[in-house]
């Protein structure tokens, strides 16, 4: 008997998947088991085994193309030589409320020229730029030098001195090339010749955003539209953090100043147990997480997910550099376990290292604060009453006025800049 297989839910937040790739072509047959696709969702790709094995007769969602949790992907039967007719439509998502329409052999004739007048007038609804008709100028297929406007004896002079007319500003009616203006021209050859631009101005391409982009554009929308932010922000002096960082470079121990940020943090929450919390919004309650797991935000293609450092408290500097880095190659290859994404109580994101000064981070809820990192640069500081060059590093803690008050942002992020400052402490 024939069956279909459905899109599965692969995570909490996941409302549809792109089908990564499919593991088997029409007419294998398919046991039990066995990984049948892969499927792009808002956190990672994910391998999905059948239940219940058969022959695949017919996909119904190819490569590359979105479902939505619960539509029909494809259609298996129990032996070859079964019918599948009835099961070749594609059936919605139970979420997806069918849409009632007539067919156009229903619907009479004035309603339905009523309809073309209508999307005649219609228009869309991005309209970025104006109607090609109302640009000014457009591009010819003739040398740029003979589009300059010029007057015919500063052309003249421009052919036998061979002077490029394009290098210099006219200063005659409507921006005309006088023989005054010549003198300021430089000579043909100097200056590359323009390449004459193929694409009509205001063109541009739309691209459908991933389930990963969407994911990530809902959550923050609905963080910065309900959550009540504060930021708090601190500056610290990096001097003698930078110096221990180079002396464990020189002895071939290599950790990034981000590990030093995530020992910091995790050092200062055990202290700080307030900024360790969430917030329920569906039961109003404030959450008190008894174990710190710090997420960490990682740009991969297509979007940012935050891997989580579990019990970040009990490992030392190599520990966490070393997990890190694994976490942080395993989620730009999509590789990340659920457990490897899901939950975190505290999140750090660092733009340090793309020469970033400062920058304010959206809350990843449920959490009720987010640490911004910023890259480490060389000013004026006043140490000892006198002016000197040191190395900073800003530092700002975006929290939920509803579950964390300015004090104790305030507190928090002294600590973490008293263990940065003295980053002795964070290495034993």
């Amino acid at each position: 008997m024939p069956f279909t297989i459905k899109m599965p839910k692969l995570s909490p937040t996941m409302e549809s998947g792109t089908i990564a790739k499919w593991l088997f072509k029409e007419g294998d047959e398919v046991k039990s088991g066995d990984v049948l696709i892969e499927v792009t969702t808002d956190k990672a790709t994910v391998e999905h085994t059948v239940i219940d094995g058969g022959y695949l007769r017919k996909i119904l969602v190819k490569e590359g193309e979105d479902a939505k949790v619960n539509q029909d992907i494809a259609i298996l039967s129990e032996t070859l030589d079964e019918s599948i007719e009835e099961y070749e439509t594609p059936k919605k998502a139970p979420s997806e409320e069918p849409k009632e329409a007539k067919t156009k052999e229903e619907k009479p004739a004035e309603e339905e020229a009523k309809e073309k007048e209508q999307v005649s007038i219609k228009q869309p609804s991005f309209v970025p730029f104006p109607p090609l008709e109302d640009y000014v100028f457009k591009f010819p297929h003739e040398d740029i030098q003979d589009r300059v406007k010029a007057s015919p004896l500063a052309r003249k002079i421009a052919e036998e001195k061979r002077l490029d007319l394009t290098t210099v500003k006219g200063t005659g009616p409507n921006g005309r090339v006088m023989e005054r203006d010549l003198s300021l021209a430089q000579p043909l050859g100097i200056s590359t010749k323009r390449k004459i631009p193929t694409d009509v101005p205001g063109s541009y391409e739309e691209m459908p955003l991933t389930p990963m982009r969407k994911a990530i554009g809902k959550r923050l929308q609905e963080s910065k539209s309900f959550i009540p932010h504060f930021y708090v922000t601190q500056e610290v002096d990096v001097d003698a953090l930078v110096t221990v960082r180079n002396q464990l470079k020189d002895l071939n121990i290599k950790v990034t100043f981000n590990d030093f940020v995530l020992r910091a943090c995790a050092l200062a929450l055990i202290d700080h147990p307030g900024i360790n919390s969430g917030f329920n919004s569906e039961s109003q309650s404030v959450v008190y997480f008894k174990t710190i797991d710090i997420a960490v935000a990682v740009t991969v293609d297509g979007g940012l997910i935050t891997p989580i450092v579990r019990h970040a408290n009990f490992k030392s500097l190599s520990e966490l550099s070393v997990e890190v880095k694994a976490l942080a190659l395993k989620a730009k290859e999509m590789k990340l376990q659920p457990e490897e994404y899901q939950g975190g109580s505290f999140t750090i994101s660092n733009l340090g290292m793309f020469g970033i000064t400062d920058f304010i981070a959206v809350i990843n809820p449920p959490q009720s604060s987010i640490l911004a990192v910023g890259g480490i640069q060389e000013k004026p500081v006043v140490k000892d009453g006198k002016v000197t060059v040191g190395k900073t590093m800003s530092i700002t803690l975006s929290a939920d006025h509803r579950v964390v008050d300015g004090s104790d942002g305030a507190k928090f992020i002294k600590d973490v800049q008293k263990y940065l400052e003295n980053p002795a402490s964070l290495l034993l």
